[in-house]
């Protein structure tokens, strides 16, 4: 637990870091960000506009596709001001109501991709086990609900955290791990006890991530095992060519996640390096992924934007 000094009744300012070693060459290091951040708003654009401008996309499985690309653009809009301004301009000083600000969006907007990413495998469960029914299950009204509930549970297990870290004293410049603020690293330099956001922490990693984790296990064992009780292979083939998309972003949002985890529980003597890039991974690329994993594995996504770029092509010439 750090010391605090007589400056601690001061206004805090947290000290953002780059990557260690190479904060001489961030503004080279800003180049790639710059392209991830662009094609992070420029993909999931795309997904939005085609799903709100195309009737044909207008079904359950392309609106939680929708879902997923306003989390994501919401995540990179939260993590975008700090990184750039750190790696392009080296401008490292955040006063600390806007960090706590932003570790709020961060974690409201990773634990409601998290979500929706549950509700999507819900949504190819019902699709293989009650096709026929599908429609009339997953109705526009269920759909709206389902997000409706992730943001309100997103929202409501993240207002506290804030409020608990600004009652805790710091010094008045207190350096942190990350081109961004995050729960963890603004705890761990606070100089007074954090078990109890050490508890609310565990707690809320607990019943979102983590449940939610086991639900789309739970989900994917239950879409298996009706797969396998279809008579022909072609058609076991189909039913799960459907959800291969869904499984990748599903591996790109929880193994970065999990690596992290692992680093910060069992490795204590990790080289920090690695600890970063695991959180540039988890935070940074799916929003960039996941609009090409579904361009590349969705055959109706890819048509319509075939047929976007021959309008085009007609209107010019």
């Amino acid at each position: 637990m750090p010391t605090c000094n007589e400056t601690n009744t001061s206004r805090t300012i947290f000290l953002l870091a780059g990557i260690p070693g190479l904060e001489a060459v961030g503004p080279w290091i800003s180049i790639p960000f710059c392209f991830l951040y662009l094609m992070a708003f420029l993909g999931n654009g795309l997904i939005l506009l085609l799903i709100k401008t195309r009737k044909s996309l207008h079904q359950p499985m392309y609106l939680f596709l929708s879902m997923l690309c306003v989390t994501d653009l919401s995540l990179s809009a939260s993590t975008l001001p700090t990184v750039l301004s750190v790696f392009l301009f080296n401008m490292r000083e955040i006063d600390i109501d806007l960090c706590l600000a932003q570790l709020f969006f961060i974690h409201t907007f990773s634990v409601i991709e998290s979500a929706v990413l549950l509700a999507m495998a819900f949504d190819r469960f019902v699709a293989i086990r009650h096709p026929l029914r599908y429609a009339s299950i997953l109705t526009n009204a269920r759909i709206g609900n389902i997000g409706l509930l992730t943001v309100i549970r997103g929202i409501g297990l993240h207002i506290p955290a804030p409020i608990l870290l600004k009652r805790l004293p710091y010094n008045q410049i207190q350096p942190l791990s990350y081109s961004y603020c995050l729960h963890p690293d603004v705890m761990k330099v606070a100089c007074a006890d954090t078990t109890p956001n050490s508890y609310y922490g565990l707690f809320t990693v607990l019943s979102t991530l983590g449940l939610d984790s086991m639900l789309i296990v739970l989900s994917y064992i239950m879409i298996l095992n009706t797969v396998l009780s279809l008579t022909s292979w072609r058609e076991r083939l189909k039913a799960l060519n459907t959800c291969i998309s869904h499984i990748c972003v599903t591996l790109l949002f929880y193994i970065p996640l999990l690596s992290l985890t692992m680093i910060h529980r069992f490795m204590k003597n990790a080289l920090p390096l690695s600890q970063i890039l695991s959180t540039y991974l988890h935070f940074l690329l799916p929003p960039v992924l996941n609009p090409i994993v579904y361009c590349i594995k969705t055959k109706e996504i890819r048509k319509q934007i075939r047929k976007i770029f021959q309008d085009y092509s007609t209107k010019r010439f």
